[in-house]
């Protein structure tokens, strides 16, 4: 239960960061060409919200609802989600958004996409001014990688170094995934000699239909890092200890090192470890869960990896590369949600608060955040009625054919995009429900 509160609590903190800043677009540009707003929302408040103002000499009303779906900024003479025929039907007056020219209407609905691109970068651009750009590179994995069965079955072996996808270096593990199902074939390192894998063509369907969150990951030896329990001090465990064996099973890594642990649940078991170069046996007892009682050392201590600095003025163009190729790699990954894989595939807020840690981990934040930016900018300016992307769309046509699409025809196409994206949202989260009972 603590857990789930502490995903449900960073994601509802993202989503606010984003909403805000993405309502906080169209509101400066509005403000900024004399339209009219007329609500400043954080939250939807549909028959009542928890608090709403109005500042002195303001004509915005700024407030807090209570269903958590997003926000929104009212703007007046606009054909919105509030469909408020009311306005519509009266004539133009000059502060409203329809009574401007199709130029500043078009940045006022630009602005909220550009605004959370921004906020992406910026946020990666303190990310490396601050963290740096830590990383491991697939070659300094000496263990190599372990594969779930759908890439064992096209020919990769646990312990495979990765090398390249195609002719294209494979550098980190972040993108190696995408890289790997889109090429044809791979090259790996198998007991010192390259070897090449070829790929299907259906390797994406394949990974989508196996739905695992990690069909690819470090295989690293399990050496301690520090002895928790009283029971694994006494039975002579110590810093630095590397296991490998279990009751005369060989365990090379910390995986194979578990699955023998929960087949010895609650007893006494052998152990071989290596200290100082030396091998040394101990008794042991394993808990009912499985485990020694003890902390394992990370990757990042175990093999050796890259770091790169970055300064203030340095960290904006290394900050703004990555989301472009953050954005990139996003897109490029959609086109695998149309198929019938792709679309089970799809998860609704069940799936997003998942990404976040069980743990507040501030790194982490901030990177869910900006990834997220990115989502919501690019999912926002697609042509689709009711999201900026439509309102756009319908401007653009304006401008080429100096022609107004009409109100009523306005006020339909946002009925429209409202249902399509209600039924979007209602089978992406149905999904989650599904994978959550019957996984």
């Amino acid at each position: 239960m603590e857990s789930f509160l502490m995903k449900a609590l960073q994601l509802i903190f993202s989503l606010s960061i984003l909403v805000i800043i993405h309502e906080l677009g169209h509101f400066v540009f509005a403000r900024l060409f004399k339209v009219r707003v007329e609500k400043f929302y954080l939250f939807f408040n549909p028959w009542f919200s928890i608090f709403k103002f109005t500042p002195k000499n303001s004509e915005t009303e700024y407030g807090l609802g209570w269903l958590p779906l997003g926000g929104y900024c009212k703007i007046s003479g606009m054909i919105d989600e509030s469909l408020d025929k009311e306005q519509m039907e009266q004539p133009p007056k000059p502060y409203e958004f329809r009574s401007k020219p199709a130029g500043p209407r078009l940045l006022i609905m630009t602005a909220g996409v550009i605004f959370n691109f921004l906020l992406a970068l910026f946020i990666y651009s303190m990310m490396l001014f601050h963290w740096g750009d830590a990383y491991l590179p697939l070659k300094n994995v000496t263990y190599g990688m372990e594969f779930n069965d759908t890439f064992k079955e096209i020919g990769f072996v646990d312990g495979d170094i990765l090398s390249k996808a195609d002719m294209t270096p494979l550098e980190r593990y972040e993108d190696c995934l995408i890289k790997i199902i889109e090429a044809k074939k791979v090259t790996v390192l198998r007991d010192g000699n390259e070897v090449v894998v070829d790929i299907p063509a259906d390797m994406v369907q394949r990974v989508l239909r196996a739905n695992e969150s990690n069909p690819i990951y470090f295989r690293y030896p399990l050496i301690v890092n520090n002895v928790v329990s009283s029971t694994a001090k006494e039975a002579g465990l110590r810093e630095n200890d590397h296991i490998i064996c279990v009751n005369d099973v060989r365990t090379e890594t910390f995986s194979e090192v578990s699955r023998e642990l929960a087949t010895y649940k609650g007893k006494t078991i052998t152990i071989e470890v290596i200290r100082n170069g030396q091998p040394l046996t101990m008794h042991i007892p394993v808990d009912m869960e499985g485990r020694l009682g003890v902390q394992v050392a990370n990757l990042f201590s175990i093999y050796e990896t890259v770091s790169i600095r970055y300064n203030f003025f340095t960290s904006f163009p290394a900050g703004a590369r990555l989301g472009v190729n953050t954005l990139k790699g996003y897109v490029g990954g959609l086109k695998h949600v149309f198929s019938k894989e792709g679309a089970k595939s799809l998860g609704g807020f069940g799936a997003i608060g998942n990404l976040f840690p069980a743990t507040w981990n501030w790194r982490q934040f901030w990177e869910l955040t900006a990834f997220l930016s990115i989502i919501l900018a690019f999912m926002n300016i697609l042509p689709i009625p009711a999201l900026d992307g439509g309102h756009v769309l319908f401007l653009l046509y304006e401008v080429i054919t100096r022609r107004k699409p009409s109100d009523k025809f306005l006020e339909y196409a946002q009925i429209t995009g409202m249902i399509l994206i209600i039924t979007l949202i209602l089978f992406a989260n149905g999904n989650d429900i599904v994978r959550f009972f019957f996984k």
